[in-house]
């Protein structure tokens, strides 16, 4: 029998292997918004180009969503610990390196090496949760633990962002995670299991090219059409290359023995679904908080630090709701709290496409972020479990990698479809010879959060279809 002293300092060590795992999740997602608010002084300390200002957020966008499964699968072949160590170490070199940038190439620089740092640490750390915790409560409760901090990520990035930005200076927005990045790598070395690679065959050299050209492709493809157009030829020419890299990609794994992503990993119905309704959610999270936040400091006039504020009572809902959801997950199971969240996700996003450039917070705004949070609370630690949970220990880093992949990927898309569409909507509400009025820009956001709400409520079709509670985990050595 174990004793009952070493049982608890287990316990113990395993709920600090959390927070170490959950604080590097909340670095990796804050830093995808906490720019956002800083984007105007930086424009001036480093005299960028309004062009070129895309590219402090693009950059880390498209080196994170486009290595993720290449950083996922060597998470697997050379080990958990030793790549979360290597990613949270390269993401604060990144950080540290953005922070002292004199010049734009040097910026940017530090924001790509962020994010292929974050390609790296968000399948090794999710992984890890994964193998720290086996199922049962406590997973379920580290779940909801780990899907509020994704979830609330963005928001405090917003938060922190705006009050780094008027308190202290732009700079800070990176330096922040210095310390942050030093503390999870101290943290790793002495609570994180020293976990031996899983995978011990050949390398899928191919698949991992592949893979990255395609999906870095596709995000950079989407970005340009957003902001030059959809009939922009080198847009369209990059979309096309990225979908043929893609395809290429699916025939490889198709026929490889030791394939980059398992096609057992795809034919589990609930793992797709789970990651096809993460892919919807990502589309849905992206234009709410950009919509939102152009919103309330365009419209509304809102400064930095109130606009981050603003979206405090989100933060609170997906902190309780994620809490409740890790408790809820072994009575209700995974599928009941994805319906639930996709209906509360569905119906924020409608009600907001009643605002007006007179709304009220407290009317308008209030309502749709605690349904929102709450939705988004629910849905994570349910995304988690269903993408993830059934994957095989040697796959799980893969299949962590192939979940935040989805996220990303699915937030370009969804940023550059509804931001067309609201631009479409405003320039037909425009005379040429005028520019747009507040009203004609509130009316394209508002049917942007009409047209996202659409797309969510097929999240909601997909759950009903795919997703089963309880599947079985798929059998080590199957493809």
């Amino acid at each position: 029998m174990t004793p009952p002293l070493a049982a608890s300092g287990r316990s113990a060590r395993r709920w600090f292997a959390l927070a170490v795992l959950a604080g590097s999740q909340l670095l990796i997602v804050l830093d995808a918004t906490i720019v956002n608010v800083a984007l105007t002084d930086m424009q001036d300390d480093l005299d960028l180009a309004p062009t070129a200002l895309h590219w402090v957020v693009t950059g880390y966008v498209l080196a994170f969503g486009g290595f993720l499964l290449l950083g996922g699968r060597l998470a697997d072949r050379v080990g958990r610990r030793r790549m979360f160590i290597v990613g949270a170490t390269v993401f604060g070199t990144g950080s540290l390196l953005a922070g002292l940038a004199e010049t734009a190439l040097v910026l940017f620089g530090g924001r790509v090496i962020q994010g292929l740092a974050a390609a790296v640490l968000a399948p090794a750390a999710l992984s890890l949760l994964m193998t720290v915790f086996p199922p049962g409560r406590d997973r379920n409760l580290a779940l909801g633990v780990w899907g509020g901090v994704s979830a609330s990520g963005t928001a405090v990035g917003l938060i922190l962002g705006g009050i780094l930005t008027e308190a202290l200076s732009w700079e800070w927005v990176f330096w922040v995670n210095v310390p942050i990045a030093a503390i999870a790598v101290a943290g790793a070395g002495v609570v994180l299991p020293d976990s031996s690679p899983e995978q011990t065959e050949r390398f899928d050299l191919a698949g991992g090219v592949l893979a990255t050209a395609g999906l870095a492709g596709l995000v950079y493809g989407l970005v340009q059409a957003a902001e030059s157009g959809w009939t922009s030829v080198p847009a369209l020419l990059v979309l096309v290359l990225s979908v043929l890299a893609l395809l290429a990609f699916a025939r490889v794994q198709a026929v490889r023995p030791h394939a980059l992503v398992p096609l057992r990993l795809i034919r589990n119905p609930t793992v797709l679904g789970g990651n096809l309704v993460g892919l919807i959610l990502g589309a849905a999270i992206y234009a709410l908080f950009y919509f939102l936040s152009l919103f309330m400091g365009g419209t509304l006039g809102y400064g930095p630090v109130a606009v981050g504020l603003a979206f405090l009572p989100m933060t609170a809902a997906i902190a309780v709701a994620s809490t409740v959801a890790g408790k809820l997950l072994a009575r209700t199971g995974a599928r009941s709290l994805l319906v639930a969240a996709a209906l509360l996700v569905t119906v924020a996003l409608a009600s907001l496409s009643r605002i007006a450039p007179d709304s009220a917070y407290l009317s308008t705004l209030l309502p749709a972020f605690v349904l929102a949070g709450c939705g988004l609370g629910l849905a994570f630690v349910a995304l988690t479990t269903t993408a993830v949970g059934s994957a095989t220990p040697g796959d799980s880093g893969v299949a962590a990698a192939l979940f935040n992949a989805g996220q990303q990927v699915g937030g370009a898309i969804g940023l550059a479809v509804l931001t067309a569409v609201s631009t479409a909507r405003t320039a037909s509400l425009t005379p040429d010879a005028a520019g747009p009025s507040r009203s004609a820009i509130t009316q394209g956001w508002s049917l942007g959060f009409l047209v996202s709400a659409g797309i969510m409520s097929a999240g909601l079709l997909i759950t009903l279809v795919m997703i089963k509670d309880r599947s079985p985990n798929p059998v080590p050595g199957q493809r």
